[in-house]
């Protein structure tokens, strides 16, 4: 090992973990599934209750919100994993060109071996242990760092972390931003990241150093369609849901609303029953609605709402503030200028802006005038509208009729393209990103290749062309 590291504090673990990776490498199908099956006790039975009380303290999140979006996908990407890794871990047969007569191909997934996992503060627990099933279940070894902004979630899965794994295997540093410097130096096979693209385009400079591939999670601005032959309420109805749950502190969540022009009132007004109906007309004294997680997150927020403001927006729902609690009210605000921030930066909070257009063409133009997003969701009950859409966007995921609901869904990829993300997670596709897929042809007889071997003679020549030509 490069001795240059030695002053990094992590690098004597960083170390144990890179002896034993072949080892744990080599681990069989049945030590991959005992250590699935110890997360997953440890998760949903030994520390739920310290789970849901320690994300009730980082950001007040209700006991629903967190058994639907923390236990309930880590424990779902378990059983899809366990359902599943035998078929993974065999070898794959593929076809043999008639031009390699003689052998047979096959390819094989195999660990890359010590993996680097660096965690955000929204969902803590799931999307730290989510991506850690992954890499157990493709045989890594795995540094997690955890975000500093949650602490007692952090503290929790330190200790869940070094209750149930040898560190060897799998171990969890906690810190701040110099902690994820200091990682980020050492020489790991794969780096998971979410967070911000801001962030992600550090972490990629910093794994390009030792060519580490990476998958990077990232967000942006995903948008939201609604045509005119679009259900309104029901299209408020799971807006308001998808957007202000974990107080709009969710990579997949509506960023912005472009609608046809003749419904938007007709859309506001929905938008309003539903807030209501969700947190009641004083959403802060609500039991079901999330704080924002930090004062600096809170301040954020609250910038662009007096952005906003100056530039003689609408506040048509909401916008109470109060610092001393974190809470900023759900919020829908229209008659935005261009230059607003709100239109320009990711929002990550409990503000929704809606932009109104005349003509799909219009929309759709918008869309692609911005940075490729994390999601693009449609509400429209016409067939030719929604193929129009999807034909002429590009996005990491959409729903048609919903919103955030793909992420939950295993069988499928998620992730983003190009400023929303590099690469994708969740089932097959997780355990595919922490794998090397290895090539393998296996000579059993005479290869034909062989009657190519020099010297190059005439008839060699005219063999090649044949080769050429018919194989």
């Amino acid at each position: 090992m490069n001795n240059n590291y030695t002053h990094n504090p992590y690098y004597s673990l960083f170390v144990k973990q890179q002896s034993k990776q072949i080892s744990v490498g080599q681990t069989s199908y049945s030590y991959r599934i005992k250590q699935l099956d110890k997360l997953k006790t440890a998760i949903e039975i030994t520390y739920r209750a310290q789970i849901i009380e320690a994300l009730q303290k980082d950001l007040n999140k209700p006991k629903v919100e967190t058994e639907l979006t923390e236990i309930y996908q880590i424990i779902g990407e378990i059983k899809y994993a366990k359902a599943r890794l035998h078929k993974w871990m065999r070898k794959q047969k593929v076809a043999t060109p008639l031009s390699m007569f003689g052998s047979g191909s096959y390819y094989i997934y195999e660990p890359k071996g010590v993996c680097l996992i660096i965690s955000p503060w929204n969902f803590p627990f799931n999307l730290t242990f989510g991506p850690l099933v992954s890499a157990i279940a493709a045989g890594n070894s795995v540094i997690i760092k955890p975000s500093e902004m949650t602490s007692n979630a952090s503290a929790l899965m330190k200790e869940i972390v070094a209750a149930i794994f040898k560190e060897e295997d799998v171990a969890l540093v906690e810190g701040e931003v110099e902690t994820s410097t200091y990682l980020l130096e050492l020489p790991f096979n794969h780096v998971f990241f979410t967070g911000s693209p801001q962030v992600g385009k550090i972490v990629m400079s910093a794994a390009a150093k030792h060519l580490a591939s990476v998958t990077l999670e990232l967000g942006g601005k995903s948008p939201t369609v609604i045509d005119k032959t679009a259900n309104i309420d029901k299209a408020a109805k799971r807006i308001v849901w998808g957007k202000f749950m974990n107080a709009g502190q969710i990579c997949v969540s509506p960023d912005y609303i472009l609608i046809d022009a003749n419904i938007k009132d007709q859309f506001i007004e929905n938008c309003k029953k539903w807030i209501n109906q969700f947190y009641t007309n004083q959403p802060k004294t609500s039991q079901s609605y999330a704080r924002i997680v930090s004062e600096k997150h809170f301040k954020r927020l609250k910038l662009h709402l007096g952005n906003a403001k100056s530039l003689d927006a609408k506040i048509d729902i909401g916008g109470d503030v109060d610092i001393n609690s974190k809470y900023i009210a759900p919020t829908i605000v229209s008659n935005l200028k261009e230059g607003a921030t709100l239109l320009n930066e990711e929002i990550f909070g409990p503000i929704l802006p809606v932009v109104s257009y005349n003509t799909l063409e219009e929309a759709i133009a918008y869309i692609n005038s911005k940075e490729r997003p994390l999601a693009l969701y449609i509400y429209s009950n016409s067939k030719k509208h929604r193929k129009q859409i999807m034909m002429h966007t590009k996005a990491g995921g959409t729903c048609i009729n919903n919103n955030v609901i793909h992420y939950s869904n295993h069988s499928l990829p998620f992730g983003g393209v190009n400023n929303s993300g590099i690469g994708k997670s969740h089932g097959f596709y997780g355990f595919k990103a922490f794998s090397n897929q290895r090539a393998v042809v296996k000579q059993y007889a005479f290869g034909i290749n062989e009657s190519l071997f020099p010297p190059y003679t005439k008839y060699k020549e005219r063999l090649a062309e044949l080769t050429v030509k018919w194989f």
